[in-house]
């Protein structure tokens, strides 16, 4: 018969929290778990991440070399062989383009790349072009048109 006194939780299902600075009886008192003094024994005490105890970080040994400039101008590429899908006697502009699917941000500036050839008679009108894409969209007896980066 199952007795009230003899209850008992399952194995491993009781988990209590460690109570700190409790007293010396509690195995955690005085310090509380912290050791003796330094900086982590204080409140509030955090390091960053990338810290090395005082040692010369790492970001600061390695060497700093080069220049990104913030003012460069990142295009989307659009390549004269992704023009050939298009229908022929169309006008092609950045609408056009990502309504399409060949480009995935419309507010980003477009280059057209030489990569590929071109039969079709197209009027293109986007920011840049290379050199050999605005030879073979001409070649093929179409335009090209720049449009000026605001």
């Amino acid at each position: 018969m199952l007795k009230l006194n003899e209850l008992r939780p399952n194995a491993g299902s009781k988990k209590t929290k460690k109570r700190i600075g409790r007293g010396t009886g509690s195995g955690n008192g005085s310090t509380a778990g912290k050791g003796n003094n330094g900086h982590k024994a204080r409140s509030g005490s955090s390091t960053k991440f990338y810290f090395e105890g005082g040692q010369t970080p790492l970001t600061r040994r390695i060497p700093k070399r080069g220049f990104i400039s913030p003012f460069k101008t990142v295009f989307q590429i659009v390549n004269v062989s992704d023009l050939e899908k298009i229908d022929n006697g169309k006008d092609v502009d950045i609408e056009f383009l990502y309504e399409n699917g060949i480009i995935n941000d419309a507010g980003l500036p477009v280059k057209v790349l030489g990569n590929g050839e071109l039969t079709k008679t197209l009027t293109v009108k986007v920011h840049a072009f290379s050199k050999s894409a605005k030879e073979k969209i001409e070649k093929a007896k179409g335009k090209t048109e720049v449009i000026d980066c605001a």
